[in-house]
């Protein structure tokens, strides 16, 4: 399998160079060359099959022909180390639930895949992983790679605009991990990224790669819990849809992905905050990157969303076939908050605020349709990550899970960094 730059779909490398490098050399995103559609046969059985033994089957579709049957295994079993429930909120709404990984948001199932495959790949040469982070990739990245023999992992995030319970989990452990506090917004910090991926000087004295969803290892493995959730649906004869929250468009770009290898889904959802570029794009406008403004749902705080591409090369770059497919919604913190409240009081379930985006998503879609659908909205973190809008909001008290509750009481270790590029080449360089 070759993978092709989303710049140019003649530039193709091999899955090692995709995984290892991350980003092409033209800023490009890579994509696999070709999209395996699963046999009839594939679907009929995944009631039965349990969520590694359908994993085997699909990764193996996928990764074939670079990686062995047991690498193929080794790969599953190493990511799906925990469960997603499919729980239902309301008469044919249903949440999948994500978080129920080491750092309880949807990015461990990406982060453990792609540190146990980057270290199948990897030369003995260092790498080191540079991470921006809006919240919750950071924690998942951190805690996959934790402890990785070879790899130092550098992550970006900006000051003042991650929740507290999200900063601790990536700024104390200490170790391979080191955190890096810049004075500006997440997209500031994905540019110094991007910008460090593609400068000769820099790439000629150290090896990079990045574990944001920009790097194939990351975002394919998110497909896996789309095919597990249809699985565990107890009735499939309506038309289903997807509804999912949105930053930088890899869980989403996922869900299609799943969709081209043949799972029957109707439409996705793109449910965004006040960041809404790709709604606006889906609605008719120009797609145009803008400065991302901060909201209560901060891992979606992304005003230029690097999978944007992704989704475009899904459909063969048909602008048509992608607005058909996907449907874009927005909401303000106060309709999130007003979500969240309603369905606690209604049905007892507590969302976090990217679920309650996502649930607003769904509902207005599926309200919207002349006939009943069935719709899953993705639950992508805890609601104890947001502990202080959920308490708000609700009022009402949360326990915080044991593992979260370690994460509070260690010490934060950062360096603080203004916006500035040279600034970040200096410091790789210095360490």
């Amino acid at each position: 399998m070759k993978y092709y730059s989303t710049n140019n779909a003649d530039y193709k490398v091999d899955l090692k160079e995709a995984v290892i490098k991350g980003l092409a050399p033209d800023q490009g995103l890579y994509m696999p060359e070709k999209i395996p559609v699963l046999p009839a046969d594939f679907f009929d059985r995944l009631p039965g099959l349990s969520f590694r033994e359908m994993g085997y089957e699909i990764i193996g579709s996928l990764f074939s022909d670079d990686l062995s049957q047991q690498q193929i295994n080794s790969l599953v079993d190493h990511t799906l180390t925990f469960d997603a429930p499919l729980v239902q909120v309301e008469e044919g709404v249903y949440s999948l639930e994500l978080f129920h990984g080491p750092t309880l948001a949807f990015k461990d199932f990406g982060a453990r895949f792609c540190s146990k495959l980057m270290s199948m790949l990897q030369d003995k040469r260092d790498l080191k992983v540079l991470v921006a982070t809006s919240g919750d990739t950071g924690s998942a990245v951190a805690n996959g790679f934790f402890g990785v023999d070879g790899v130092e992992v550098i992550i970006l995030y900006p000051s003042g605009k991650v929740s507290k319970l999200q900063e601790k989990q990536f700024t104390t452990l200490g170790g391979n991990i080191r955190a890096i506090e810049v004075a500006g917004v997440f997209d500031d910090c994905q540019k110094m990224v991007k910008q460090a991926f593609l400068d000769p000087d820099l790439n000629s004295k150290m090896l990079l790669t990045s574990a944001n969803s920009i790097n194939v290892a990351r975002w394919i493995p998110q497909c896996l819990y789309y095919f597990y959730a249809y699985s565990r649906l107890p009735k499939k004869e309506r038309e289903l849809v997807f509804s999912v929250p949105s930053g930088n468009f890899g869980n989403l770009a996922a869900g299609i992905l799943a969709e081209r290898m043949g799972l029957p889904i109707s439409y996705f959802v793109a449910a965004t905050n006040i960041n809404k570029v790709v709604p606006d794009y889906l609605q008719g406008e120009n797609f145009m990157a803008k400065p991302s403004l901060q909201t209560i749902s901060n891992s979606m705080d992304v005003g230029n969303p690097s999978n944007f591409y992704r989704l475009l090369a899904l459909f063969g770059n048909d602008e048509s076939q992608l607005k058909e497919k996907v449907k874009g919604y927005f909401y303000t913190d106060d309709m999130t908050r007003q979500a969240m409240l309603k369905v606690k009081n209604q049905t007892g379930y507590t969302m976090d605020p990217h679920g309650a985006v996502a649930y607003l998503g769904l509902k207005d879609f599926m309200g919207a349709q002349p006939a009943p659908c069935t719709g899953i909205f993705l639950e992508t973190a805890h609601p104890g990550k947001f502990r202080n809008v959920v308490e708000d909001t609700l009022s009402i008290r949360l326990d915080l899970p044991d593992r979260l509750q370690a994460f509070m009481e260690k010490e934060k270790k950062v360096d603080k960094m203004e916006n500035d590029y040279l600034e970040f080449k200096k410091y790789l360089l210095s360490i």
